[in-house]
């Protein structure tokens, strides 16, 4: 069934409204709910469904404009639920707008179910954000409030106006009162109508290559590295024995879209199978910046970990590994990317690359773990089991269940609710052990945290004994340090452990003494990027020479979810930008 797109009635302070338009007789809908304003583009209101699309005529024919989001339909469509619609802008001609820097030529707004209901404004991101299509920009977000949305101001040169509605869902009927738009003054500025004009397209921005491979499009791998920016590998003619970037890619977008991987999913697995060989620690940091930290994390992690699905390894154990794999990445793009990033090396080493990871998804296939999120039912049940207990307590309780289901000691809610019972009184002491180079932030991070019990600093000790930049004995300091953290944890609280920890054997020696006092473990991880290091490094008031620090990003390997019962991941801002571990939280 075909429906419809309603009528947005304007705001009562609207200067475009025209005479024949919808006005909002009154905002008592809006008040006292949480909104989401919005900006709205200048496009053609266009609706797609698993099977076809429409303009806002239902009857809408042919128009060169429309071929474009005909293909992006022919691609998403297959996603998108029966008796569902997606609304959104088709941005392909240029209106009365010309925009330059378009993440994709269609931006979608609201998502209806079968049941003739508009989802809510988080759950339509995430819905759309799966197919692959963008949302508008968020102009605002609270408690409506009249005079802050008045407030607002726009470049009408390049903004045609914003919509506010609810943040909450809400059934057909209710549109009138939960949505409301602003439009500006004679926002059509143009003599001839579009559909009676030469089609101008809009222009693209650097991140529509992006928004492109997250829809099912082919990947231009020029085109992705240049919006990533890692500067880690150029696509190019492969010698001999050597992988190829071009054909990489191409194997696993194929591999992706038969697993029915769409948006993020895909994209990672693309970018992983275009930067495998790259250095792990740098592309966590360079890639934050066009993806964002959970995404660039995750392309990190699939290119750390697929080659030890490459490898032989013991079958008797092959389960509780690929369990602990699934807490990091999604093994269906994990298993594709590892078989993928061998496509064109005909060499033996390859082809045993290749058998390796086949056998390995054989056992991951009958394990179950093929899916996208096949601990999600686990850390669900378990979440809702546990409902009350305190954050740490229940984050303890989700780490100390994974690892005994990849045991194999519980197989499902109940068993998992038993073998965490000791956990749930939070009677453990906490210790935060900070990830990262010199000048990274983590002694900045520390001290932000709030209460801690105590902080045992590496540099510190050397300082104590005179010199902080004495690196000649190191060992004594080490063991003098792990003294102080046990009688710390012994006391309880909670303990930072405040060194670069750069890689999982120094890691090692800090989680061991840890481990023996019960402690929860936190994993603060701090991914800079090396240009913006160097810059701290010349200012710090104790900087390490640019050889030490250059060394130091060779050696960092970032610690991997699982590593630690949880794990913050922290840009140049030094804020937690994403989480892995946590009860609360997403698998990956």
């Amino acid at each position: 069934m075909r429906v419809h797109y309603p009528r947005t009635p304007h705001l009562p302070w609207s200067p475009g409204a025209a005479a024949d338009d919808v006005r909002a007789g009154d905002l008592s809908g809006l008040h006292g709910r949480e909104v989401v304003v919005t900006e709205k583009m200048d496009g053609e209101n266009t609706t797609l469904y698993t099977d076809g699309l429409h303009a806002r005529s239902l009857d809408s024919g042919h128009h060169p404009s429309r071929a474009w989001v005909k293909g992006l339909q022919g691609r998403i469509g297959p996603t998108i639920p029966a008796g569902w619609r997606v609304c959104g802008e088709n941005l392909f001609a240029r209106h009365s707008i010309a925009y330059t820097g378009l993440d994709s030529w269609f931006y979608g707004f609201s998502v209806w179910d079968a049941a003739d209901r508009c989802l809510g404004w988080d759950d339509t991101v995430r819905f759309l954000r799966r197919l692959g299509v963008p949302v508008p920009r968020v102009l605002w977000r609270g408690v409506f409030d009249e005079r802050a949305v008045r407030a607002l101001r726009l470049d009408t040169g390049r903004e045609e106006g914003y919509v506010v509605r609810a943040a909450e869902g809400f059934p057909r009927e209710e549109f009138g009162r939960r949505v409301a738009k602003w439009v500006r003054p004679h926002h059509v500025q143009t003599d001839t109508h579009w559909m009676h004009a030469a089609v101008v397209p809009n222009g693209l921005g650097p991140a529509a290559p992006l928004w492109a491979v997250r829809s099912g499009a082919e990947a231009d791998l020029p085109a992705l590295l240049a919006a990533t920016g890692p500067g880690e590998r150029e696509p190019g003619e492969p010698e001999s024995g050597e992988r190829d970037p071009e054909a990489a890619v191409a194997d696993v977008s194929a591999r992706l879209d038969v697993l029915g991987r769409t948006g993020d999913a895909r994209l990672a697995g693309v970018l992983a199978a275009a930067l495998a060989g790259g250095n792990r620690g740098r592309l966590a940091a360079g890639l934050a910046g066009p993806l964002g930290m959970p995404l660039a994390r995750r392309v990190a992690d699939l290119v750390g970990l697929h080659p030890a699905l490459q490898r032989p390894f013991p079958d008797e154990d092959r389960r509780a590994g690929l369990v602990r794999m699934a807490q990091v990445a999604d093994l269906g793009v994990l298993h594709a990317v590892a078989a993928a990033v061998t496509t064109g090396r005909a060499d033996a080493e390859a082809a045993g690359a290749r058998e390796q990871a086949e056998w390995s998804a054989l056992h991951a296939e009958d394990a179950g773990l093929l899916g996208e999120a096949p601990l999600a039912p686990l850390r669900s049940g378990l979440r809702e089991a546990l409902a009350g207990l305190g954050p740490d307590a229940a984050d303890r309780c989700w780490a100390e269940a994974r690892e005994a289901f990849a045991l194999g000691r519980v197989s499902g809610v109940e068993d998992a609710v038993a073998a965490s019972w000791r956990w749930r009184s939070g009677a453990f002491p906490q210790l935060v052990q900070l990830v990262g180079p010199s000048g990274s932030g983590k002694s900045g991070f520390a001290a932000r945290l709030p209460e801690v019990s105590a902080r045992v600093s590496l540099d510190g000790l050397r300082e104590e004994r005179g010199d902080r930049a004495d690196q000649r004995a190191n060992g004594d300091v080490l063991r003098e340090g792990l003294d102080r953290l046990d009688a710390a944890l012994a006391r309880g609280g909670t303990v930072v452990w405040d060194a670069t920890s750069l890689n999982r054997q120094q890691r090692s020696l800090v989680q061991g003494v840890a481990q023996r006092r019960d402690a929860l473990v936190t994993q603060a991880v701090l991914l800079v990027g090396e240009a913006e290091l160097a810059r701290r490094n010349e200012v710090r008031p104790h900087p390490v020479p640019p050889g030490v620090l250059a060394a130091q990003l060779r050696r960092f390997g970032p610690p991997y979810p699982g590593e630690a019962h949880r794990t913050w991941y922290m840009g140049a801002a030094g804020t937690v930008e994403d989480t892995a571990g946590t009860i609360g939280g997403e698998d990956a």
